[in-house]
């Protein structure tokens, strides 16, 4: 029986006008210049994409998965891949989602029309996976558990995650003044942390976070991430494309979101 995941985002997050949010996909697609090559190893994939986002309605401190059995979008419909499904929940690691907290949950729907732009014409399958707040070892047993599946050339990863939230309403105003502007500092902040995770290394990274708690909203899914790519047998590097801030902090008044993007390729 068919169970939809409606677009519960879009008309608000983003358009619901599916000729419009394809234009838009395509400008910011040719913006970023990410070549469709068959060795990219995140956000481009022929066949199956795993979807690793951070929960921030529902608190859990394990992985949940999807009940539904298609993820709807302005510009078709994604496949749950239900055989994947089933056999992550046969490991008894995995919670269920129900609908509700699905629909709620921004995180993993973002990287949809996207996925559903880049895939238009051929069959692809998604495995939605909600990252809840993990413990170190929690991290690391769910990344050796999906380890397997980046040495299937045929699986796909999505990492969902915005970087520095800075600013009182976020309850977070880590500024060094050596780098000037308080939004030079944050660059500086962000760019500590995405050359750490370029290194692949989840205990640098996990230190990181604990010395300065960057309010990276997806550090749960990067750890697990970088947990694979310790575990799997492919050599994966990851490289950060694009950098960007919504807006340049000045004073504690101000405030802002950072976002950086990365492809994780087969290191050859």
């Amino acid at each position: 029986m068919e169970k939809v995941r409606r677009a519960s985002h879009a008309g608000s997050w983003y358009t619901d006008n599916s000729k419009r949010l394809g234009e838009e996909l395509d400008g910011w697609l040719r913006e970023a210049g990410l070549p469709k090559s068959s060795d990219v190893r995140a956000v481009i994939a022929p066949s199956r994409v795993f979807l690793l986002g951070p929960s921030h309605h529902y608190y859990t401190s394990k992985c949940a998965l999807s009940t539904a059995t298609v993820y709807r979008t302005p510009l078709g419909d994604l496949p749950i891949d239900l055989q994947v499904n089933e056999e992550l929940k046969a490991t008894g690691k995995f919670e269920l989602m129900d609908i509700r907290v699905d629909e709620a949950e921004h995180s993993m729907e973002m990287h949809l029309p996207y996925l559903a732009k880049l895939f238009e014409g051929y069959p692809v399958k998604v495995v939605p996976i909600l990252v809840g707040a993990l413990n170190v070892e929690n991290e690391a047993m769910y990344g050796r558990l999906l380890a397997k599946y980046v040495d299937d050339p045929s699986n796909f990863f999505s990492i969902s995650s915005d970087f520095c939230h800075w600013g009182s309403r976020f309850n977070y105003l880590h500024y060094d003044k050596k780098y000037g502007a308080i939004h030079k500092s944050i660059e500086a902040l962000d760019k500590m942390g995405m050359d750490i995770i370029e290194t692949g290394d989840p205990d640098a990274f996990k230190q990181y976070l604990l010395e300065y708690d960057n309010t990276i909203c997806g550090r749960h899914p990067i750890s697990v991430f970088l947990h694979m790519l310790r575990h799997c047998s492919t050599k994966i590097k990851i490289k950060f494309l694009r950098y960007e801030q919504s807006s340049q902090c000045k004073s504690t008044r101000d405030s802002s979101v950072s976002y950086a993007s990365a492809a994780a390729r087969v290191d050859a």
